[in-house]
């Protein structure tokens, strides 16, 4: 896949394409199937399929008291967006300057780069200075440019609307399996394994602490995750701590992981966790001893989970 990186005056000229535009924070299953069907589009009227996306997430410009926690860090989702077959990833810094355009002017700007035949976006979108762009204002330009524009509605399995927000509650309650039904797919957290302070080791459960990629954790708890490093041959079980360790009084938030049977170093190492099923909440111990009870427990509940329903 082809990504561009380029402000809005900068791009080239890309020729006819079938556009998708949007943030995809997330790149949930709505996205993923808007994505897909813009690609198969393409395919069909034997053109490349295009994505147009934002970095950083706007709100985070125009209202950064307000910005949402990120799901995704812009790695993933370009990642995914190869996935779902675009042959295109054009992302526009987005800056202050930027947002003060009008929807017009956005879509001028874009159409001097490329010239979309047909136009994908959520019936949510909403575009250009004081978010004032909308479906009907996509349709009455397409029409003025050849384009045909198609408002998806994007419907989560339960039939309520599927969007990133959704996902993000979900985490904040630690429920990470209707998170995965809302992405369709595991939410995940990259990034590089670091020193910790090596309780885990003395209880007997040595743990890969990660300095995480992402804004969005799942709420406190103990859950089963599946550990992916270029360390392992194949994904391998995590037992997977967030939390603050509230029995020896911590007070920094930590992503602690225990591979049952691995024996290697991984400092420096990157790991990606995909959370899979919540065992409990965070708790505080009476000591040491009552915190390596449970997590022998915590470990073999999560090893029969595994067998059974992630492995």
């Amino acid at each position: 896949m082809e990504v561009w990186r380029h402000a809005l005056e900068a791009a080239p000229d890309a020729g006819a394409l079938v556009l998708t535009l949007g943030n995809f924070d997330g790149v949930h299953a709505g996205h993923r199937e808007l994505l897909a069907e813009a690609a198969r589009s393409a395919s069909a009227r034997g053109l490349r399929s295009a994505v147009l996306t934002f970095d950083p997430h706007p709100a985070s410009v125009v209202a950064p008291e307000r910005r949402p926690k990120r799901l995704m860090t812009l790695d993933q989702r370009l990642a995914v967006f190869a996935e779902c077959g675009v042959d295109l990833a054009w992302v526009i810094p987005f800056s202050r300057a930027f947002s003060e355009l009008a929807p017009e002017a956005f879509l001028d700007g874009l159409a001097r780069a490329l010239h979309p035949v047909e136009l994908h976006v959520g019936k949510a979108f909403r575009f250009g200075r004081d978010r004032a762009g909308d479906i009907a204002l996509l349709e009455a330009w397409g029409a003025a440019h050849g384009c045909a524009v198609r408002a998806h509605a994007l419907h989560a399995p339960d039939g309520g609307l599927l969007s990133s927000t959704r996902v993000r509650e979900a985490l904040d309650m630690g429920d990470v399996d209707a998170a995965a039904r809302l992405l369709g797919h595991p939410y995940a957290l990259t990034g590089i394994v670091v020193e910790g302070d090596r309780r885990g080791r003395h209880l007997g459960f040595p743990t890969a602490n990660l300095a995480w990629d992402q804004e969005q954790l799942p709420a406190n708890g103990v859950y089963v995750t599946e550990a992916r490093s270029a360390h392992f041959d194949s994904p391998r079980l995590g037992m997977t701590n967030v939390g603050e360790k509230p029995t020896f009084e911590g007070r920094r938030l930590t992503v602690e992981t225990h591979l049952p049977g691995f024996e290697g170093d991984l400092y420096g190492a990157r790991l990606e966790l995909r959370f899979r099923h919540r065992i409990r909440g965070e708790q505080k111990f009476n000591g040491p001893d009552a915190l390596r009870e449970q997590i022998a427990k915590d470990v073999a509940e999560g090893e029969t989970w595994w067998k059974t329903q992630g492995g």
